[in-house]
């Protein structure tokens, strides 16, 4: 059967309701996948075909997570596993960032012709800079472009208080990874990856970065390791040298807040009154989360105010409220 019959029975057994026709339909589909060599697209389908067992867990942004059996740590209950929704062309970057962030999808999609040649896909990145300029979100950007589910690290369960319990459950964390194509990210990356060298840590801490170390190593290429760090200057010499590609999230400049800011706009359906630029101009400095809350501050006054059409007076007064929260001196980006 051509995949578009396929396609078109799948629908027709989903509005009828008929979930045994829908259930051999969408294996039909997967195995059409298969067979054309879409190996990772063919994996999300027969995931997102899985059913969720009842009374299993609890929701969280549509994934379900499950809780906790007493004080048994499972590999699941060390990660939060998500399916991507942001692309990476959806996000504001700098150019040479999204080069190279598109080099490596690229290796990993193509990983079967550089294996031919004896070559592996670049597979560990590392995200340095201030908090709240997109490190999380460019981790689920590369996800969604892979295809793969993003798994993210829970340091409230991976970190133990009795000797070599973290680095037993990060060994249990890295080996369920490695069982599917994914993107594992570690946020705060300095928990784990902290200079060995600093005599304010206690052993357990350099065992753990040291067991790391040899995780790292460890994993297949088909894994993608991405650690964001606020304090990439606490990582230990080691750390950084595990990661292939190694990228600097600085705060943004006038240019990319003045694009952020007109996306807002768009999407909210909400004139601001001044122009993208101007408001940029006065924000510049501050976070791309900040300059989000202040965009949306407004949007919810003006919806409240009903002045969605022009919300310069409103616009005008939150940039008031807001010079207060201008970024410390020293640390403005002055670059356009």
């Amino acid at each position: 059967m051509a995949q578009a019959d396929t396609l078109v029975a799948l629908v027709r057994s989903a509005s009828n309701g008929d979930q045994q026709a829908f259930r051999k339909s969408a294996e039909l589909l997967i195995q059409e996948e298969r067979g054309k060599g879409h190996r990772i697209l063919a994996d999300r389908l027969a995931k997102a075909l899985q059913p969720v067992p009842q009374g299993s867990g609890f929701s969280l942004g549509g994934n379900v997570v499950k809780q906790p059996q007493g004080n048994v740590t499972t590999q699941k209950n060390l990660v939060i596993e998500t399916t991507p929704e942001l692309s990476l062309d959806s996000l504001v970057l700098a150019d040479n960032i999204r080069v190279q962030l598109r080099e490596l999808i690229e290796e990993q999609h193509r990983s079967e012709l550089l294996h031919a040649h004896g070559l592996s896909p670049r597979h560990r990145i590392l995200l340095a800079g201030p908090p709240g300029n997109g490190k999380t979100s460019l981790a689920e950007a590369v996800a969604f472009d892979l295809m793969v589910p993003l798994i993210v690290v829970r340091y409230e369960s991976l970190i133990g208080s009795y000797l070599g319990e973290t680095s037993s459950r990060l060994k249990m964390l890295l080996d369920y990874a490695k069982t599917r194509r994914c993107v594992l990210f570690f946020d705060e990356f300095e928990t784990l990856g902290k200079e060995r060298g600093d005599t304010h840590e206690t052993g357990e801490i350099k065992r753990v970065v040291s067991s790391l170390l040899l995780q790292l190593d460890d994993l297949p290429d088909y894994v993608v390791v991405v650690a964001a760090s606020n304090h990439p200057e606490l990582l230990d010499k080691a750390v950084w040298r595990r990661f292939q590609l190694r990228l600097n999230i600085s705060l943004p400049t006038r240019t990319q807040l003045t694009s952020f800011i007109n996306d807002i706009s768009l999407r909210s359906n909400i004139n601001f009154g001044l122009a993208p630029e101007t408001i940029a101009k006065k924000l510049l400095g501050l976070s791309f989360s900040e300059v989000e809350e202040f965009c949306l501050s407004v949007v919810r006054r003006a919806v409240l105010d009903q002045k969605t059409e022009n919300a310069k007076t409103t616009t005008a007064s939150k940039l008031e409220q807001w010079k207060m929260r201008v970024v410390p001196q020293g640390n403005a980006e002055k670059t356009d």
